[in-house]
């Protein structure tokens, strides 16, 4: 296999770095004229030139960010491209994969910044919505409050104090069916 680095811009102007291996071989028939008009290199000679020219060409076709989303088409294209033209000099190749793709500090700065800023937004709308929930939770629960405020009202207005000498009494059962052990020392006065 070989291994053939390449820098080249994107559609959109980004600095792209990749790196191809080709596994590959020569055309039995035409080794005695690849060796004879470009020598026993041929692979030093010919493979560097025309993946170079190749992935130029394709990588021009794309966006950085379809370099990413769409890799394996674009690795399809390289490779058919590259077959093509690699026939041309007598050289079959059997396998073709980009095995490294990055992209200039810029734009890896850039796409940094983006996220950022997304999580941010997220981040601002979570506090939003919460804010939000707290409030309706708050006017709820106010609303509530009202609610039960005017029943008792209504109740004592009712009722009188009718409800007050209940709760008394209420208290007074309780207390009276506490054990005298749990309670010895402690002493209880109503005023009537």
């Amino acid at each position: 296999p070989r291994s053939v680095p390449v820098t080249t811009g994107s559609k959109d102007l980004q600095t792209v770095n990749l790196t191809l291996r080709i596994l590959f071989h020569p055309d039995p028939t035409v080794l005695p004229s690849i060796y004879t008009n470009v020598g026993i290199d041929y692979d030093e000679r010919i493979l560097p030139s025309i993946v170079d020219e190749v992935l130029k060409s394709v990588v021009a076709k794309y966006d950085a960010s379809e370099l990413i989303t769409q890799r394996d088409a674009v690795s399809d294209k390289v490779a058919d491209e590259l077959t093509r033209r690699a026939e041309t000099f007598g050289i079959y190749l059997d396998d073709i994969s980009i095995t490294h793709l990055t992209f200039g500090r810029d734009f890896v700065t850039a796409v940094e910044s983006k996220q950022v800023a997304q999580q941010e937004a997220e981040r601002s709308r979570f506090y939003v919505e919460k804010a939000e929930f707290e409030k309706q939770a708050a006017i709820i629960s106010a609303e509530g409050d009202a609610i039960a405020a005017k029943m008792l009202s209504d109740a004592f207005d009712q009722v009188g104090d009718a409800l007050i000498e209940l709760r008394k009494m209420e208290a007074a059962e309780e207390i009276a069916a506490v054990d005298p052990e749990e309670t010895s020392g402690k002493q209880y006065h109503w005023d009537r």
